[in-house]
């Protein structure tokens, strides 16, 4: 199985510490975020994408073209045109179900394990967080199927949140790409597959989890690090 880790972006909102490393490397606790993704992947994962861009090729020194007995692909981002335009590069290397992360977050085993889990559904990994901040608005159908992914800063309001942790397959990418805003020049992941899942009838199933570390901002990284020290991750 494959997994994509969106690693491309600028991390503009983490200031001076991406200017010469990408965010995805920042340090947490000894190691890169990378790392935690690569050691929270099942040994059903055998392949990892990564999508680089912004100092890509800081990544690509680091991890080669294997780590901890997975095979590494690279694909370059070239225009940073969201994160569905992101999935975009890497269409023609992929095969079946895979499963896409974002390259900051970090994620627990337990939890990529549900959502890989046999299926033939698409998923999405999601948290209930008491500020949802800028954080996708995930609502539910009576069904427990995800019905809509609100984006914007909800700002101190509870809610729940998207992790942007997708089990998804090929066929998304018969489905045209879907800006995050009518006005938008980026494409969004969440509004992309969920406009897909309708279109073909796939059910869009949530997996809840309570262990998700979302980093947004330098002071996510000292959060990080102690939330690291209590969980089961």
């Amino acid at each position: 199985m494959q997994a994509v880790i969106l690693a491309a972006g600028r991390g503009t909102r983490m200031e001076e510490l991406t200017h010469s490393v990408p965010k995805p490397m920042l340090d947490v606790e000894g190691k890169p975020l990378l790392e935690y993704k690569f050691e929270a992947l099942p040994d059903e994962v055998n392949e990892v994408i990564i999508i680089v861009g912004h100092l890509g090729g800081v990544i690509q020194r680091h991890f080669g073209s294997s780590y901890i007995n997975k095979k590494i692909l690279y694909v370059e981002q070239k225009e940073l045109n969201g994160t569905a335009g992101a999935l975009w590069c890497a269409k023609d290397v992929l095969k079946d179900r895979f499963l896409v992360m974002m390259g900051d977050d970090i994620y627990a085993k337990s939890d990529i394990e549900a959502c890989i889990a046999e299926g033939n559904v698409w998923r999405l990994l999601v948290q209930q967080v008491p500020e949802m901040r800028r954080a996708g608005d995930v609502e539910l159908d009576e069904d427990v199927n995800i019905a809509a992914i609100v984006e914007g800063d909800r700002g101190t309001t509870p809610g729940l949140a998207s992790t942007n942790m997708f089990l998804l397959d090929t066929r998304l990418f018969s489905c045209p790409l879907v800006p995050k805003q009518a006005d938008s020049l980026e494409y969004g992941l969440p509004q992309t597959v969920l406009a897909g899942a309708k279109k073909l009838g796939i059910r869009f199933e949530p997996v809840f989890t309570d262990k998700w570390i979302q980093i947004t901002s330098p002071k996510d990284l000292v959060k990080a690090a102690d939330m690291l020290k209590k969980k089961d991750v």
